[in-house]
């Protein structure tokens, strides 16, 4: 993605000194772009679980990267496992839901052990945190081509007129290292010069869609207009969204998905309108463990201040506002499950496919049982 003509992504090693992780902080967006400096494993878990970074493939890289700065330190320590140990126990409590945190921390732990100086963890860590980051921005680019054929297919019908995208949250570049999952089709057909528009989700209580995803969408060049959650159903029974494409945090290997709250109640909104309702994720959010997405995947509890707060700019800087009363009590899920027969399809880097174990195992044969 390109941010006043320069292009960055979501977060990188420091050009000029590989000991910092730098990452754009989530939360000034989108009124300010301020890169952070994470020197320490302590801050990268903060930055996690405080929303400077979010979205299920950034907080994946996110982990690997908080993974090598973590052997970095233990280096200087009387034991290196040790630390690790602590810095793991550290990083996975930080975000439950997303299912590519732990499978970040695993990969780095599994390529960590098979070396057997510190020195020689250290550098492996670096070279697997790279790695992560890298495929990806690699398997969001492919999400993308794949989700541009089913745009197509769409556009064939519309003569001429533009495809109308429904999207929650923030599934875009921001939330992976480039590119993004949902966005991702999206971007490619507004580079191929398809018509197109987008409608955004505010997605309460943090309004990732109407702080992150439109600010992305307007970087990109695209058409999009901003619309309360609850919108949503009543555009698709106007006939005014052609297709809906979310992400996922976690999904089981049977097609059950967990994303952003809400997304549930948009599945139902489609399935009653026949809106085609797509899932566009990378495999490093597959759980392969999971069967039950309803019975099984955990589902975050955030403060309750983030639903009874507001917060926004005014006169140059971020307030935050109370827009509740005091005395209500409020409940904050993080996410909910939508069950796979409310799934049109998924949208991966190795192609499309229905939301049912025998149909994803059929891309991903090397996770057979």
């Amino acid at each position: 993605m390109k941010v006043g003509g320069k292009h960055f992504r979501t977060i990188w090693r420091k050009p000029d000194d590989e000991r910092v992780v730098q990452l754009i902080d989530q939360r000034f967006l989108p009124h300010d772009f301020v890169i952070e400096e994470v020197c320490s494993v302590e801050e990268m878990a903060t930055a996690i679980r405080e929303m400077h970074v979010r979205g299920a493939g950034l907080i994946g890289a996110s982990a690997g990267y908080g993974m090598y700065l973590a052997a970095l330190e233990a280096v200087r320590r009387d034991s290196f496992d040790e630390h690790m140990a602590r810095a793991v126990a550290q990083l996975r409590a930080t975000r439950p839901t997303a299912v590519n945190l732990s499978w970040a921390i695993d990969r780095q732990l599994q390529s960590i052990a098979a070396e057997r100086t510190a020195d020689e963890k250290v550098a492996i860590a670096l070279r697997t945190a790279d790695l992560i980051a890298d495929e990806d921005a690699e398997h969001c680019g492919m999400i993308g081509q794949h989700g541009l054929a089913l745009i197509r297919q769409i556009a064939e019908t519309k003569r001429n007129k533009p495809i109308n995208v429904l999207t929650h949250c923030n599934a875009g570049w921001l939330a992976f290292v480039d590119y993004g999952s949902a966005t991702a089709p999206i971007y490619a057909a507004q580079d191929s010069g398809l018509p197109l528009h987008v409608w955004v989700t505010e997605t309460r209580p943090r309004n990732q869609g109407s702080k992150l995803t439109a600010w992305e969408l307007g970087q990109h060049g695209v058409s999009h207009t901003v619309i309360a959650d609850s919108a949503a159903g009543h555009l698709m029974q106007r006939g005014e969204v052609d297709l809906v494409i979310v992400g996922t945090d976690r999904t089981t290997y049977t097609g059950d998905v967990a994303n952003k709250i809400g997304t549930y109640l948009k599945a139902l909104a489609a399935k009653a309108n026949d809106v085609p309702f797509y899932v566009a994720l990378p495999s490093s959010s597959i759980d392969w463990k999971m069967r039950d997405g309803l019975k099984e995947i955990p589902i975050e509890e955030r403060g309750a201040e983030e639903v009874k707060n507001a917060d926004g700019w005014f006169d140059g800087q971020q307030i935050a506002v109370r827009i509740a009363p005091d005395e209500s009590p409020a409940a904050n899920y993080g996410f909910d499950v939508t069950p796979r027969e409310l799934v049109t399809g998924l949208i991966t880097e190795r192609g499309v496919c229905e939301a049912n174990e025998k149909s994803i195992r059929s891309l991903f044969p090397e996770h057979a049982p």
